[in-house]
């Protein structure tokens, strides 16, 4: 069974209450479906902000894509020829700033790992169920690459390690929505909410309540619970569903474990919710190492990145979440979940 991309996490519950001043407008970037609703502005203006939004979002798909060529895969390319190469500011300032997400995680989110990505069929549109060559992913495993690897000096870029292929997937969208936030607040757009295929940022209210959104429950369609998003604040979830492919019985995800080059098991999803300047950021990156760490190690590893409002649902279907997450949150059916200090 071959599962595409499905919505992450997106149940925007809006009232209906006549004619609401909410321009809404759609695209598919990324990867997956991207939405953009814009409260409170004439429907010309909301138009135009939300289409340059989505241009912003085509733009960093094409300069950041793994696979495709793009910025990235020539910098992946001399990576691997052991030369150096220009890079953009941009690029630059993301892959600092991803090595010191991977340091603070411990390694559990490690974007130089693109080949094994690669070698299990998720740099892909259209992956197979099929394993990988066990010697193959024990190779890459034991050549280590690791963000550290990577020399940023004088707008150029090179790799002490050949092994080291960089893959944004689990940061770029997060990274999108940081961008797609001071390209509206510019225009004077002060009420909106951006998704991008289950990673949504709130900015100000819809209307005089905050925006209300779903986390999508893993196994079952719709949402698991519902939650306001207040100006700032942005929700993630990385989860089992969205890349997946089942071979001999077992689920393999696009969440490799980098320690050990395996899709990680035993976990559904990991939600977190974050706030402050790089939300988006911090919504992508943060649910990927919990998500890695799993049932026996997440809570400790989000109280060591200040994590304080996540949950995690194991391969059982319980649910474990914080204090803080479990006040936000509020469950479409009665649930009893472990909260942990």
């Amino acid at each position: 069974m071959i599962r595409r991309l499905s919505l992450l996490l997106f149940a925007l519950l809006l009232a209906a209450c006549g004619k609401e001043p909410l321009y809404h407008e759609q695209g598919y970037v990324f990867g997956t479906l991207v939405d953009v609703s814009i409260y409170g502005l004439e429907e010309p203006q909301a138009r135009e902000a939300a289409g340059l939004v989505l241009r912003e979002f085509q733009r960093m798909n094409d300069q950041f894509h793994a696979w495709q060529p793009s910025e990235l895969s020539r910098l992946n390319a001399a990576f691997a020829r052991g030369e150096h190469v220009s890079v953009s500011p941009e690029l630059a300032a993301m892959l600092a700033n991803a090595t010191q997400y991977s340091a603070q995680s411990g390694g559990r989110f490690n974007p130089a790992i693109g080949s094994l990505i690669r070698r299990w069929g998720f740099q892909s549109d259209e992956f197979k169920p099929q394993l990988p060559d066990a010697t193959v992913v024990a190779a890459l495993v034991g050549a280590n690459p690791q963000m550290t690897d990577v020399v940023l000096a004088q707008n150029e870029a090179w790799s002490r390690n050949p092994a080291v292929q960089i893959d944004l997937g689990g940061y770029a969208k997060g990274y999108a929505l940081d961008r797609a936030a001071v390209l509206l607040r510019e225009r004077g757009v002060h009420h909106a909410l951006i998704n991008i295929g289950g990673n949504i940022l709130a900015l100000g209210q819809h209307g005089g309540r905050p925006w209300r959104v779903g986390i999508q429950h893993p196994r079952k369609a719709g949402p698991l619970a519902t939650l306001e998003l207040h100006d700032g604040e942005a929700i993630g979830t990385s989860g089992d569903y969205q890349r997946f492919f089942e071979f001999g019985g077992k689920r393999y995800c696009h969440l490799i474990d980098p320690r050990t080059g395996q899709p990680q098991q035993g976990v559904q999803a990991v939600t977190v919710l974050t706030r402050g300047l790089h939300a988006g950021v911090a919504s992508d990156v943060l649910s990927k190492p919990l998500f890695i760490a799993g049932i026996a190690a997440w809570a400790s590893v989000a109280k060591h990145m200040q994590v304080g409002e996540a949950m995690l649902i194991d391969d059982q279907g319980r649910i474990h979440l914080t204090a803080a997450m479990q006040n936000r949150l509020e469950f479409t059916a009665k649930q009893t979940p472990e909260v942990v200090p």
